[in-house]
């Protein structure tokens, strides 16, 4: 069931927490705050369910909280590559959360 849609800037960035490359995109402060204090179903690690768009792809994963109250959303190779994006770039996102 669909809960609140936000849309937003981001630029693409590199987690360097791992070897292999995964690349995030930051959910801006304030939506950060507002979802965080929404109720949720209960998820691993603190995370989020989420739909999520980035040009014309669509997908269900998850945003996760980073330690500055922020969550990030991780942004796969093959919809980085079907949307012609890649590290560094600025992309238009849409997520709604789960419900």
């Amino acid at each position: 069931m669909a809960g609140i849609r936000y849309e937003f800037e981001a630029t693409l960035f590199r987690w360097a927490a791992r070897r292999e490359l995964w690349v995030f995109a930051r959910v801006p402060t304030e939506i950060s705050e507002e979802i965080h204090d929404m109720p949720h179903p209960p998820a691993g690690f603190g995370s989020v369910k989420v739909d999520a768009s980035l040009g014309s792809s669509r997908w269900s994963t998850s945003i996760f909280p980073e330690s500055d109250g922020t969550y990030v959303l991780a942004i796969s190779r093959p919809i980085r590559r079907r949307e012609g994006v890649d590290l560094g770039d600025t992309v238009r996102i849409g997520i709604e959360t789960l419900v």
